[in-house]
């Protein structure tokens, strides 16, 4: 498993369209499996599972992503699994540490591009 986390600032819904279409335009492999949405006053909740085919592991890996979002405040969370072949323990991580680098990329692109405003 790997996983990401970080604070952000911006807007809800503009993250996740972002993050939705950087990752399914990062594989063309990449599928959106299922998603949750939740909302209460002034938060919001997003669950995306997605899930790709991982060349070097020769499986799928899925990447499960929480968007919570509080006004302008943001928090994001991605965890990876599945990339490893063996019964009892993993020994090849290298699908999923790939799957999570996707979306790190799409959210450094992000905040540099809130930054420039």
């Amino acid at each position: 498993m790997a996983k990401y986390e970080c604070k952000l600032q911006g807007n809800f819904n503009q993250l996740l369209i972002t993050i939705e279409m950087g990752i399914l335009n990062g594989s063309m492999s990449a599928s959106l499996e299922e998603s949750s949405n939740y909302s209460t006053k002034d938060v919001k909740c997003a669950v995306r599972v997605y899930e790709r085919f991982s060349i070097i592991g020769k499986n799928r890996v899925s990447m499960s992503v929480v968007l919570i979002g509080e006004g302008d405040n943001l928090f994001l969370s991605a965890i990876t699994s599945g990339g490893s072949q063996a019964v009892f323990f993993k020994i090849n991580t290298f699908g999923e540490e790939a799957f999570l680098t996707c979306l790190t990329k799409v959210i450094e692109k992000y905040k540099q591009t809130i930054i420039k405003k």
